[in-house]
C-alpha cells in the first residue's frame, strides 16, 4: 500500500513539475502557464485527498520528497534537491569553510561492535593540534554516549559555531591509557585545496589540486608563484587526477594564471539565446611561456575538465593521462521555501575549439533503460585547438600523452574494504612513529611489508571467491547438461585446488599495489594528506611521462604544435 502510495504522489508530481520542460521544446508555448496551473492544481488536490481519506496517517515531508527526488533523478544525475538539513553540507563543499573540528569520520563494525572513529584530522585543525589521531573510535561527546550512533548523528554533534566548546572521549587502540579526553574550542575549517606543492624529479615544479571552491584559484596562483622563484624548475604539471570540480570561475582564474587577460575560456549556453554567456580571463597571468602538463583521469570531471580542455584547445598545456569523466553540464543553485534549495542544471558549457565535452545525453535513452551517448566515434565532430590541432567533441577529455592506470587486483580492493591497511597503519604508528622519516625518503620496506603480513589473520581475511563461485556454478551447469562423469569430475577437482587462494602468495604477487596502500596509511597518521601526496608522487607513471616529455628537446612544442602560426578560428565539422 504504502509504495502504492509513493508511485502516486511521485506521478501527479512528476506530471505536475515536469510538465514545462516537456512542452519546451513545442512551437506551442502559450499554454505552459496554464498546463503548469492546471497540473499543480491536479497534485495539490490529489494530495489533500490522500491526506484526508488514506487509511494510515502519510508523512508529508517523506512523501514528498520521495516525489521530488524521483522526479529529479529522471532528469540527470545532477539536478537535485537539497532539503534544509543538508544546507550547510553543500556550502561547505562550494566555499571550502564550515564550523567544526576539522576531521574525517569513518563508520564500522570492528569485533560486531559498530562505531565512528576518527579516519583522519586535517592539518593545522583543532582535532589534529589537540591530539585526535586516526584510528581513535569516539564514545563520548559533551557528556552522551556515542553507542548506536551513525556518522552523520556523530558529524551533527562536531559540527557547530566557531569558539563553541566541546569535550570528546574516544578509545586509542594500541595504547596503554586507551581511554583519552580531550576538551577543545570548535573552529572556522577552511579545507585546503592545494595540500602539496614542489619540485619532484628535479626539474619539475609539482600542484596537486583537490577541489574547486573558492579558494583554489588564488592557492594554484600562489603555487606557481613560489615554484617560479626556484631556479631549478624549468616546467609544472598541475594535477587533477580524481578532481571531480566545484566552482566554475575558480577554473576560468587558474586557466587565467597560464594566458593572457582576456582569453576566452568557455562559453555556457541555456535553455534560450538570452542565457549564453562567455567567460574570459580577468586577471594578468603568473606565467605564459612556462612549460606546462595537466594530469587527468576518470575522475576528473566538470571544472577540471573546463581547466585541461582549455589549456588544451588554447594549445598552453599538454594534457597527461587517460581520458577524463566526460561532463559538459553547469549547475547553479535556486533558494525554495524553508530554507531548502534545488541544484539545477542551467547550460551546457563549450570550452575554446567551441566543442562540447558532454559524454551522456541524459535526454535520451537505449532500449535497455540505459542512456544514449552525446556522440559516437564515426559520428564526433572535429574541432581545432588554436595551433590547428585536431580535437573531437563528446566523451571528456582526451590526453596527448596517454598512461594506462594501474588495474585493481581483488585482494588489494579486499584490503581496502575491510581496512586492513588503515589497521594496521594505526598499530605501526603507534609502535614505531618517532622512527618514521619524512615523507621524500619513507618507504615500505620488506620490513614493514613482512610486519603487515603478519598482521593479518588469514583466519578473518575475506576474499572475493569470485573464481570459486563461478566454477561451483558451471559445475552445476555441466551436471545439468549432462556432461559431468567421473573424468570431468575429477578435472573440476583439479581445476579447484588451482584455483585456491594462497593468502602469502597473493600478497607478495601484488606487494607493489598493497604497499602503496600501506604508505599512503602511513603517511597520513603523521603528515596528513600533504605526506601522502608528497610520499606517493617519488613513484608515479604520469610524472614520468611528463619528466620525459620535458626533458626530450622540441618534444613539447612539437606536441603543441607550437611552431605553427595560430590557426584562425573553425567550425566544427564532419
Amino acid at each position: 500500500m504504502k509504495k502504492t502510495l509513493k508511485i502516486l504522489v511521485w506521478s501527479c508530481l512528476a506530471i505536475a513539475l515536469a510538465a514545462p520542460c516537456a512542452m519546451a521544446g513545442s512551437d506551442d508555448n502559450v499554454n505552459d502557464d496554464a498546463a503548469v496551473a492546471r497540473n499543480l492544481d491536479i497534485f495539490n488536490s490529489l494530495y489533500k485527498e490522500l491526506n484526508t481519506f488514506y487509511v494510515d496517517t502519510i508523512n508529508a515531508q517523506k512523501a514528498i520528497e520521495n516525489a521530488i527526488n524521483a522526479m529529479l533523478n529522471e532528469i540527470d544525475p545532477y539536478t537535485e534537491y537539497i532539503p534544509a538539513v543538508e544546507a550547510d553540507e553543500f556550502m561547505t563543499m562550494s566555499t571550502g569553510e564550515y564550523g567544526g573540528i576539522g576531521s574525517y569520520l569513518t563508520e564500522r563494525t570492528v569485533n560486531g561492535k559498530k562505531g565512528v572513529y576518527i579516519s583522519g584530522p586535517y592539518e593545522g585543525s583543532p582535532a589534529a593540534r589537540v591530539g585526535l589521531r586516526a584510528g581513535d573510535r569516539i564514545i563520548v561527546i559533551d557528556g552522551d554516549s556515542t553507542t548506536g550512533w551513525t556518522s552523520d548523528k556523530v558529524s551533527k554533534r562536531l559540527r557547530g559555531q566557531a569558539n563553541t566548546h566541546l569535550t570528546l572521549t574516544v578509545v586509542r587502540p594500541y595504547d596503554e591509557d586507551s581511554i583519552k579526553t580531550f576538551s577543545f574550542n570548535r573552529e572556522t575549517i577552511s579545507v585546503n585545496p592545494v595540500p602539496y606543492y614542489g619540485v619532484t624529479r628535479d626539474n619539475i615544479g609539482y600542484i596537486g589540486l583537490t577541489t574547486f571552491n573558492e579558494k583554489s584559484a588564488q592557492q594554484v596562483r600562489e603555487a606557481v608563484i613560489e615554484l617560479k622563484k626556484d631556479p631549478r624548475v624549468k616546467g609544472i604539471v598541475l594535477d587533477l587526477r580524481s578532481n571531480g570540480g566545484g566552482i566554475v570561475e575558480g577554473a576560468i582564474q587558474i586557466v587565467g594564471c597560464f594566458v593572457p587577460k582576456g582569453t576566452q575560456v568557455l562559453v555556457m549556453r541555456g535553455r534560450d539565446k538570452s542565457s549564453e554567456r562567455t567567460y574570459k580571463t580577468t586577471v594578468d597571468p603568473v606565467d605564459t611561456e612556462i612549460p606546462l602538463a595537466v594530469i587527468i583521469d576518470g575522475g576528473s570531471a566538470s571544472a577540471s575538465e573546463i581547466t585541461a580542455g582549455a589549456l588544451q584547445d588554447l594549445d598552453r598545456a599538454v594534457i597527461i593521462g587517460n581520458r577524463s569523466f566526460g561532463k559538459g553540464l553547469v549547475q547553479s543553485t535556486r533558494s525554495l521555501p524553508y530554507d531548502g534549495m534545488l541544484k539545477v542544471t542551467i547550460a551546457k558549457y563549450y570550452i575554446p575549439s567551441g566543442r562540447l565535452i558532454q559524454e551522456v545525453d541524459y535526454g535520451n535513452r537505449n532500449e535497455d533503460g540505459t542512456y544514449k551517448k552525446t556522440t559516437t566515434d564515426s559520428t564526433a565532430r572535429v574541432f581545432y585547438t588554436a595551433h590547428g590541432r585536431e580535437v573531437r567533441e563528446g566523451g571528456g577529455i582526451m590526453p596527448d600523452i596517454k598512461v594506462e592506470p594501474r588495474e585493481m587486483k581483488r585482494i588489494v580492493y579486499n584490503i581496502m574494504r575491510d581496512q586492513w591497511d588503515f589497521d594496521f597503519a594505526t598499530k605501526y604508528v603507534a609502535e614505531h612513529g618517532k622512527d618514521i622519516p619524512n615523507p621524500t625518503d619513507f618507504e615500505v620496506t620488506d620490513e614493514i611489508f613482512n610486519e603487515f603480513k603478519a598482521f593479518i589473520n588469514p583466519e578473518k581475511f575475506e576474499y572475493d571467491k569470485v573464481c570459486e563461485q563461478q566454477l561451483a556454478t558451471l559445475r552445476k551447469t555441466a551436471t545439468a547438461e549432462g556432461y559431468m562423469n567421473d573424468s570431468t569430475a575429477a578435472q573440476f577437482d583439479r581445476l579447484e585446488a588451482m584455483l585456491k587462494h594462497d593468502l602469502d602468495h597473493d600478497l607478495d604477487l601484488h606487494r607493489r599495489d598493497i604497499a602503496y596502500l600501506i604508505g599512503q596509511e602511513i603517511m597520513d597518521r603523521l603528515y596528513y594528506q600533504r605526506g601522502q601526496v608528497e610520499n606517493s608522487i617519488k613513484d608515479d607513471e604520469y610524472l614520468d611521462a611528463a619528466k620525459q616529455m620535458f626533458d626530450k628537446p622540441g618534444e613539447y612544442a612539437r606536441i603543441l604544435n607550437l611552431k605553427a602560426k595560430p590557426a584562425k578560428k573553425k567550425k566544427g565539422k564532419q
